[in-house]
């Protein structure tokens, strides 16, 4: 009995990236929805925190507000909102996958850059709106 050599056009697991599996855009689409799901929860300390200064007192409202007016505060409120946003419109999406619509490749393609571009350009309007009031 012998046994046949394994065939090179086998398909390969997607957790093989590297040089071994090109990423694409969708399956790093799912990847970052994770990703803003698990940053989402971390976040909520951060606003735990802010609601919790504000209810506390004056003084220590000040000082979170200090630190949230800081470069690395305020980046990492803009990466909230963005992960915020991103979350909501992929999630949109995929509320429609779960009726059954778009799930061929050049819809899912173009759903997903679209989801990229309304991600960011909510999130630019969302800082320009708070920086304009």
């Amino acid at each position: 009995m012998s046994v046949k050599p394994a065939s090179s056009n086998r398909p390969l697991s997607p957790f093989m990236i590297g040089p071994y599996y090109k990423p694409q855009l969708t399956s790093m689409l799912s990847i970052t929805h994770r990703l803003t799901g698990l940053a989402l929860a971390f976040g909520t300390i951060f606003i735990a925190a802010w609601v919790t200064a504000a209810a506390t007192s004056a003084e220590a409202y000040g000082q979170f507000a200090w630190a949230a007016n800081t470069i690395v505060g305020k980046l990492l409120l803009l990466a909230y909102t963005w992960a915020m946003l991103y979350h909501l419109c992929n999630g949109i999406r995929h509320l429609f996958w779960d009726t059954g619509r778009g799930l061929d490749l050049k819809t899912a393609y173009a759903s997903g850059y679209l989801v990229i571009v309304a991600s960011v350009a909510l999130t630019a309007g969302v800082w320009a709106a708070a920086y304009l009031c």
